[in-house]
């Protein structure tokens, strides 16, 4: 499933993921390929991306950072936002 992740001031990321787990304003939520349509609220605190493929760190944007050793995970702090899922395609509105 594709996500994208876009601030006010640039897109921050964008790229094929295996699974992305959001704060939700209820608490954590995760996302899986095929998940139902979803639109919700976020508030603050961290984003974690799991991604296919370990990412070169040069295409990623400053505030976003590689944990563990093989860069698969990616976390983002945000302070509020929206997420929109539908046909395996996640917007992420953050601010």
């Amino acid at each position: 499933m594709y996500l994208e992740i876009v601030s006010p001031e640039a897109t921050l990321f964008g790229s094929d993921v295996e699974s992305v787990v959001l704060p939700g304003i209820n608490g954590e939520f995760q996302i899986l390929k095929n998940h139902a349509s979803i639109v919700s609220l976020l508030k603050e605190g961290t984003v974690k991306i799991h991604t296919e493929n370990p990412m070169v760190l040069d295409e990623l944007h400053a505030d976003i950072v590689p944990q563990g050793k093989d860069n698969k995970v990616l976390t983002l702090k945000i302070n509020s936002g929206t997420i929109e899922m539908k046909d395996n395609k996640i917007i992420v509105l953050v601010d």
